[in-house]
């Protein structure tokens, strides 16, 4: 098979996509694309972006030979190892293609001119393209985000505490499940930790039972109302809730293993890492609408935490693989009228200790 990749950024460094197509080599037939934006990048890392997604295309189609075509020079060389990879930000990047690489029994590198490279490259400015429409959609909605111009919505982000389910790992979705006397404890004091920060205007929670506990135990001693919105619900694991990663493994392979590098693929009836992508981004816009320039604790689920994480951070879907998020883990977040963020904690469990 043959990957043709590539990635570029609107800047160096700028906001960064990457392209990647698979064809057969006998017919030329595109068997596979990937697209995806990594948020504000080199062009270089965008590249590499771009290769990696490609040979894991190809090694998901069982490609036992794979020819590489790239108009990159860099990632060319260094692949094929006649360059040295000096920049720390491609190490890790290079090793990661090379580990992906080892699933082939051949793989060779080819520098081919841009003419050469033109769906990847177009690939590439489509997935800059949707992000840069999406930005400019919710830039529509935020002039009401805060009567109080600059003053940042401050979020601080709570995961629930233990159930069952996570006990033993088990992808927890839409599966109702309350905590277990060790949750309800973690809850507990979470809550009084956080009730010793000033100013908190609302305790806003997922539907579930497990973030609604949660988000009681907190509300409780502020002398709130837990306010429910859908958009903080769990992402929708389908036919793997209640599984195991091993057992999801076995059940779809090929499925899971696609969804574990691409955020477009769904679990069997369920709902895909870019659908909760943009129900958070929603989500978000709504609540600040409500409530903005104030402090918010959301108590919410791994993955719309990692999403809204992410999104202030401006990083691409790599991070959700990334990122680990504990039990009644504290994150804080700061969103702007103009459109920055902050970042300010990130999974702090102290209050466990």
């Amino acid at each position: 098979m043959i990957v043709e990749a590539d990635g570029g950024s609107r800047g160096n460094p700028g906001p960064a996509g990457y392209g990647a197509v698979v064809r057969d080599k006998l017919t030329g037939d595109t068997l596979a694309e990937r697209k995806g934006f990594i948020g504000v990048a080199t062009n270089n890392v965008a590249e590499y972006q771009g290769l990696i997604a490609g040979l894991r295309a190809a090694a998901e189609l069982r490609a036992e030979v794979v020819d590489v075509r790239m108009d990159s020079k860099l990632v060319v060389e260094q692949m094929s190892g006649r360059w040295k990879i000096k920049h720390p930000s491609m190490q890790p990047l290079a090793r990661e293609a090379r580990e992906v690489a080892e699933s082939f029994a051949k793989i060779t590198y080819e520098w081919i001119p841009r003419e050469r490279n033109k769906q990847a490259d177009r690939l590439a400015n489509e997935a800059m393209d949707q992000e840069n429409e999406a930005e400019k959609a919710e830039g529509d909605k935020q002039p009401h985000w805060s009567g109080a111009v600059g003053d940042p919505t401050r979020i601080i982000l709570l995961r629930h505490g233990q159930t069952k389910l996570s006990v033993d790992r088990r992808y927890s979705g839409r599966g109702d499940h309350p905590l277990t006397e060790l949750g309800l404890e973690q809850a507990e004091k979470a809550a009084a930790r956080l009730s010793k920060v000033d100013g908190i205007s609302a305790v806003i929670s997922s539907p579930l039972q497990r973030a609604q506990q949660t988000a009681g135990k907190l509300a409780d001693k502020l002398g709130l109302e837990v306010v429910t919105h859908q958009g903080l619900i769990e992402t929708d694991f389908g036919m793997w809730e209640g599984l195991t990663f091993a057992e999801a493994s076995a059940q779809d392979p090929e499925v899971h293993r696609r969804w574990l590098g691409d955020t477009s693929v769904k679990p069997p009836g369920g709902e895909s890492f870019d659908e909760v992508h943009a129900r958070v981004r929603r989500a978000r816009t709504d609540i600040i609408a409500r409530y903005g320039g104030k402090a918010l604790v959301l108590v919410s689920h791994v993955t719309p935490i990692k999403t809204m994480l992410r999104q202030a951070l401006d990083v691409g879907p790599q991070f959700l693989f990334r990122m680990h998020l504990d039990l009644t883990g504290v994150s804080i977040a700061e969103f702007y009228p103009d459109g920055h963020a902050s970042v300010k904690l990130v999974n702090d469990t102290s209050h466990l200790s």
